[in-house]
């Protein structure tokens, strides 16, 4: 029988649901239990990918209710996936007032380190949120949930409780090859700006994002109708939650080669289809590509570690990246141009958007057999 970690032993003990598998269709859906810590309900997620570095669970606030105040010695970041609400949050030195801001379906936001907090939801109907966390790393670490959840400490230079700390930004920088937009809370981040970055695919456009000091941190990707990314690689733990569009992603491991139907290795490349609300994880070192089949442009919302675009390094979450998920792998990266992909990935892309109507609008290339 395989031995649990300290989180997964965690997880089980909570009492809620744990769902499984490549990808989730809609994390809407899942059924969600009573959950007695947080005062509300939910269920954890565990993708395959996830690998123990982060976590992720969907959380429900019933209509009028207010979640549990918590604080906890890890990073979260939380996505609205339906509901209006509001979060207080304050630190524990004596007369801090407690700061408080409202979000809406499409927010995004840090709940800064070991900080209390408490989630409020002002609508009749319940509220969803998506949460994604360090707490695997943390809890695996110290084995000690009641340290985790029970820790004093109020880490000054992550939360400083100034008035203005939740209120959105506008500042941008590049950084790492990316353009990284430093704000702790953005009210829609499925409407949110985004900046091209067409060394990841053709009209493919990326904004990273950095909050509350975290080395938690993400991006927005976004591409257009009749387009697919090329396809890389990275370090396990990133998750991919679809904010808009149909679509699906392939997966390989590397032994199966930068071509694997070619090379006779088809049956080891894992398709996830995907649409509004899905989750996506590729495993370490597996290679993946997004393609949009959809009559919309399709937009992704990645949580992961801090690799070169972050404030903060995350010295795990870069080491499998070599030169870059935007260099190719002629050059020493991790990315696969179209000409290096293998060509039936182009073909049944085509197909599939033949059978739905919808134009193909990638660029034309030659494929290379040097």
């Amino acid at each position: 029988m395989k031995r649990e970690t300290s989180y997964e032993l965690w997880m089980r003990q909570e009492g809620i649901p744990i769902v499984e598998g490549y990808g989730l269709e809609n994390v809407e859906t899942i059924a969600r239990r009573p959950w007695a810590r947080t005062g509300g309900k939910g269920a954890f997620i565990q993708l395959k990918g996830m690998e123990g570095f982060t976590g992720m669970y969907v959380g429900e606030i019933a209509p009028r209710a207010a979640l549990n105040p918590e604080r906890h010695l890890y990073e979260e970041l939380i996505y609205i996936l339906d509901g209006v609400g509001s979060t207080e949050v304050w630190s524990g030195r004596a007369g801090e007032r407690k700061l408080h801001f409202e979000w809406q379906k499409g927010s995004l936001f840090a709940v800064p380190l070991n900080s209390g907090h408490r989630l409020i939801n002002g609508s009749r109907e319940p509220a969803l949120f998506l949460a994604v966390t360090s707490a695997p790393v943390m809890m695996d670490l110290l084995h000690d949930a009641e340290f985790v959840f029970g820790c004093d400490y109020d880490f000054h230079r992550r939360f400083d409780g100034r008035p203005d700390y939740f209120t959105p930004s506008a500042r941008r920088e590049e950084r790492g090859g990316f353009m990284v937009w430093d704000s702790n809370f953005i009210a829609d981040a499925g409407g949110a700006l985004v900046d091209p970055s067409e060394a990841k695919g053709a009209g493919v456009r990326i904004t990273s994002f950095d909050m509350g000091g975290s080395t938690l941190v993400g991006h927005l990707a976004e591409w257009p109708v009749g387009r697919y990314h090329k396809a890389h690689f990275h370090q396990g733990g990133a998750i991919l939650l679809i904010l808009r569009s149909r679509g699906y992603t392939l997966m390989w491991p590397q032994e199966a080669g930068m071509r694997p139907y070619r090379a006779g290795r088809g049956e080891t490349v894992v398709q996830v289809d995907w649409q509004e609300g899905s989750v996506v994880s590729p495993p370490t070192g597996w290679f993946h590509q997004h393609f949009n089949t959809g009559r919309e442009p399709a937009r992704q919302l990645a949580f992961r570690y801090s690799g070169q675009s972050g404030k903060y390094l995350m010295g795990i979450a870069k080491a499998l990246n070599k030169a870059g998920v935007r260099t190719s792998t002629r050059e020493g990266g991790t990315l696969i141009e179209y000409e290096d992909e293998d060509p039936q990935i182009r073909r049944d892309y085509e197909a599939g958007l033949n059978k739905e109507g919808v134009a193909v609008q990638m660029p034309a290339f030659n494929y290379r057999e040097d």
